[in-house]
């Protein structure tokens, strides 16, 4: 991640870029404390920040922490995409989660309630964001297996995807794996044959996009 910056007088704006995980909030620390003694607010423009995971939460806490220690408004808006679902998830105001009540905050005979609440969406936030890094990291493959597809049958892009994915469900494989017995079939002559399974399911799948 970068974070790019300037003083609008004794205002700081800040515009992170690219994904906000591990070893960001060290980042953001470093750079707060570059700013001038006179600043007196410090904005957050989150737009640029694409891909975010539950360190996220780490980064805003250290803005917040150093809002409390200087004494001066902080705040994180222009959320989009997958970091805005991240705090959707982590109950925090999509517009500035800075703005949502610490779980100090709230009354002590609430405290419990809310730290259970809490735990609950961070494993559900985890889950979500280890989905994702398992889509992106399929992503590859998946693409290989569609040029596979591409080259052989002379099918579209939009026709090889369908194809793979209905290979899939056919066969209860995952897309993934489908996709690699596909790719690395093609790649060698002395691979093994495809799992009889799949085989079938592809030639089902591509008999039913040529009728």
């Amino acid at each position: 991640m970068v974070i790019g910056g300037r003083m609008d007088a004794d205002r700081a704006l800040l515009a992170p870029r690219g994904e906000l995980v591990q070893g960001c909030a060290d980042a953001l620390a470093e750079k707060l404390a570059q700013l001038p003694a006179r600043t007196a607010r410090v904005d957050l423009d989150m737009s640029g920040v694409h891909f975010m995971d539950t360190a996220g939460l780490k980064f805003l806490d250290v803005l917040r922490d150093h809002g409390h220690r200087r004494s001066v408004p902080v705040t994180a808006t222009r959320w989009n995409g997958q970091p805005r679902r991240i705090l959707e998830l982590a109950g925090l105001d999509t517009t500035d989660p800075l703005r949502s009540p610490a779980p100090q905050d709230a009354p002590a005979r609430a405290a419990s309630a809310v730290a259970l609440e809490r735990a609950e969406r961070l494993d559900m936030l985890q889950a979500e964001v280890e989905q994702l890094r398992q889509a992106i990291a399929s992503r590859p493959v998946i693409d290989q297996a569609r040029g596979v597809l591409m080259a052989t049958y002379g099918c579209t892009s939009d026709e090889a995807w369908h194809i793979l994915r209905e290979a899939s469900q056919l066969s209860n494989t995952k897309l993934r794996t489908v996709a690699a017995a596909l790719t690395a079939c093609a790649a060698a002559e002395d691979t093994p044959p495809l799992p009889e399974e799949v085989r079938d399911a592809l030639a089902r799948a591509l008999a039913r996009r040529r009728s």
